[in-house]
């Protein structure tokens, strides 16, 4: 199977729009990340404002320790919560590159397999099984690269849950420990 010249420059316009739509999937993640950096930063500031006025108008210690403890178990559901729109935001933009991935590879299968075809109606007499064991493989291949895809998904989903459950376990453990701090007062 040979590619005539509008073929061949149809698809380099393809893979250059492919190429021109993930970079502006990527720069579109990086703005997410600085639009939740800047929103992050702003909320800090003002918290820790806040928190200091608090702190100077302290009377004893007492209650300087009660302002101290009621500060960690909010901190931790916010760093929680932070951790959890950044790996939404890389796990969006790991979703996009994998779909065009994907499809380039899909393309990429049928391509060679529509080329074997052509290959083997044009394939001299006697070299049946030779066609026969070529399209073997081709099936072969294309089925790894399934099982392989079907994996990596598994995997994608398996850290996902990870990640939650280790925020909610941190979250939890800080509630204990907030809890726990102020039975002892």
């Amino acid at each position: 199977m040979t590619l005539n010249r509008e073929q061949f420059l149809a698809s380099q316009k393809a893979n250059v729009e492919t190429l021109f739509g993930l970079t502006n999937k990527a720069f579109e993640g990086v703005e997410k990340l600085v639009q939740l950096n800047v929103a992050a930063s702003r909320a800090v500031l003002t918290e820790a404002a806040t928190h200091t006025q608090a702190v100077l108008s302290v009377k004893d210690a007492q209650e300087l320790l009660a302002l101290q403890a009621g500060l960690f178990q909010p901190l931790a559901e916010k760093v929680a919560a932070y951790s959890r729109h950044v790996y939404e935001i890389a796990s969006g933009s790991r979703a996009e590159f994998g779909k065009a991935f994907e499809s380039q590879a899909a393309k990429a299968q049928q391509s060679f397999t529509d080329m074997v075809e052509t290959a083997a109606k044009n394939a001299p007499a006697g070299s049946e099984t030779t066609v026969a064991v070529l399209k073997s493989a081709v099936s072969a291949a294309n089925n790894a690269f399934e099982s392989v895809q079907k994996a990596v998904k598994q995997a994608g989903e398996v850290a996902e849950a990870n990640f939650n459950a280790v925020a909610d376990s941190a979250v939890a453990n800080a509630a204990k420990t907030v809890e726990a701090a102020a039975r002892k007062r």
